[in-house]
């Protein structure tokens, strides 16, 4: 088939000497059964809409991360902003909060949106689910539009799957998880879908308003009908400029399919750095549309590792596993969450642990259980009214912990947690005091390229040595390996941290792992090497793997 042009919107008149174009949109993926229902006419005229309004804000934003990283780098640590004083000051502002379906988030279920992780989500008994089109997403084409396929059948009641195996899927739950998607973050691009601009410039779509605006732009009547609302989580945040960049798509969006001001709600992922020292900026830029904040546990690692990566063995990190919840930057970073959020009215959900249950493993799945409910029951108490998990047998563990701390109540906003006093210090105090084992570097390498295979293949979310791993693990993995080598740090035996040492690593996982006819562990291990042993960081490792290896044409 060929691709399909759309020209919604008429040119702006005007002293531009330039000639203008109309903005357009073209679909350049492949057009499978059903994917006509996604990429309406209609659909497409918002996207370009989208697009002729914020791409360039956008690229803005964009150049303002490199800007503030690079300012990291050369020695000037994040401070709170002295220019958005007053709003932190100010007592009396707070934030929409729940909408209809989200008053009680106490445990949260994590996956993509295929058809059968779709159907096991909202039979899962949670309160919500995240749908996830980022990091548990691998973003092939078919993974971008048949995901919403999936949520616009689910939201209708349609949706039922068949297995190759001739298995039936379908929803029995009487009552469903609220839907809350996450779309992909300001910095992915959607290459099968080309925007050209009133000047004559096209440009790959931004992956958040593609995956954003066809599931708004499809579902916001319907889920409203159904008495829930469209609802979203919005990740990689690092300013309160890119939230106030998604307030305004919201009020806009909002407006031009004629739903009320307010009907959107948000939750943030604090998973950056730079956004843990403008909590309150971004709450306050999202006040209209905002639900709460969330406490990504793996990404804001993978951060502080890209921030800090060339500032010496200060800020070197030890083993992955050593990376706790209770070492100093985590524990000020949450305990900061939590006092912000019930402040202005927000929920503060906490993070998912990386520990599954294996069925087949009794052993296993019981470590599983106690770490995840220490982990719980740690988030509970110190007063999160929420939590994430990634598979449906720790629903239960995750809802015994916060049904001990609230009862019957659907949240502990009232926690106000005037104990907390989180300087910015705090928030980089990265000293662990443990070692970097040649254990951690063979795990790193091992997770990493295992990982990236898999995500080559389609597949965002994986279960690896009895971890849930995802794009944002893979991260701190890789990442862990380019600093360790570029700081000249040893293992504990005295064994250097080299290129060659990780080549060595390199040939002996891919002479580990199972090779089968097809499998991408080849391109997986050239992909680990660019982002792991290159001279430069690249800033994700999903945006080289991308547009080398899942951009596809008809």
């Amino acid at each position: 088939m060929t691709p399909s042009t759309i020209a919604p919107m008429r040119t702006r008149t005007g002293p531009i000497a330039a000639q203008t174009h109309e903005p357009s949109i073209e679909i350049t993926g492949p057009i499978a059964p059903r994917y006509d229902e996604i990429l309406t006419p209609d659909a497409i005229a918002f996207l370009a809409a989208l697009h002729d309004r914020f791409s360039t804000r956008r690229h803005d934003r964009l150049a303002d991360r490199m800007r503030r990283r690079f300012e990291v780098g050369n020695g000037h640590d994040p401070q709170f902003r002295d220019d958005t004083r007053h709003i932190r000051e100010d007592a009396e502002w707070t934030v929409a909060g729940a909408g209809p379906g989200l008053e009680d988030r106490r445990v949260e279920i994590t996956g993509p949106t295929d058809p059968k992780m779709t159907i096991n989500a909202l039979n899962s008994g949670a309160k919500v689910w995240l749908a996830d089109q980022e990091d548990a997403t691998s973003p092939t084409w078919k993974n971008v539009i048949e995901g919403q396929l999936s949520l616009r059948d689910a939201i209708r009641g349609e949706l039922i799957y068949t297995s190759p195996e001739g298995k039936r899927y379908e929803v029995t739950a009487t009552e469903t998880p609220t839907i809350v998607m996450r779309p992909r973050g300001w910095h992915l691009t959607e290459n099968h879908i080309r925007f050209t601009d009133r000047f004559g410039r096209t440009m790959a779509a931004s992956g958040s308003l593609v995956d954003f605006g066809l599931y708004f732009f499809h579902n916001a009547k319907q889920l409203i009908a159904n008495g829930r609302g469209p609802y979203f989580y919005l990740p990689k945040l690092e300013s309160s400029e890119e939230a106030k960049l998604w307030d305004d798509v919201f009020s806009f969006s909002e407006r031009y399919i004629g739903i009320p001001h307010g009907t959107i709600r948000a939750t943030v992922l604090i998973e950056t750095l730079p956004a843990a020292f403008e909590m309150e900026e971004i709450l306050f830029e999202l006040r209209d549309h905002c639900a709460g904040l969330n406490a990504g546990r793996w990404d804001y690692i993978f951060s502080i590792i890209k921030n800090y990566r060339g500032r010496g063995a200060r800020f070197v990190l030890p083993d992955r596993s050593e990376v706790t919840m209770t070492v100093p930057f985590m524990r000020a970073y949450t305990e900061l969450l939590v006092q912000t959020c019930h402040k202005r009215g927000a929920f503060a959900i906490g993070g998912m642990s990386a520990f599954i249950p294996n069925r087949r493993d009794p052993e296993v799945t019981e470590r599983a259980f106690e770490k995840v409910a220490a982990d719980k029951k740690r988030e509970a108490g110190d007063g999160f009214d929420g939590t994430w998990v990634a598979h449906p047998d720790l629903i239960p563990v995750a809802r015994a912990e916060f049904d001990a701390v609230l009862g019957d109540r659907p949240n502990q906003l009232d926690r106000q947690r005037p104990d907390v006093d989180v300087k910015a210090a705090d928030l980089i105090d990265v000293h662990i005091g443990r070692p970097i084992t040649a254990a951690g570097v063979h795990g790193n390498v091992s997770v990493a390229i295992r990982y990236i295979e898999a995500w080559l293949r389609g597949l965002g979310a994986v279960a690896i040595d009895n971890l849930m791993e995802d794009a944002a693990t893979a991260e701190i993995s890789r990442s862990q390996v380019w600093q360790w080598v570029h700081q000249d740090r040893t293992t504990e035996d005295g064994t250097r941290i080299t290129r060659e040492y990780v080549e060595g690593l390199i040939a002996q996982v891919l002479g580990e792992v199972e090779r089968r006819d097809g499998d991408r562990f080849d391109d997986a291990a050239e992909v680990f090497r660019e982002v792991a042993l290159g001279a430069e960081f690249p800033a994700f490792l999903t945006l080289p793997a991308y547009s080398r290896f899942l951009v596809e044409t008809d």
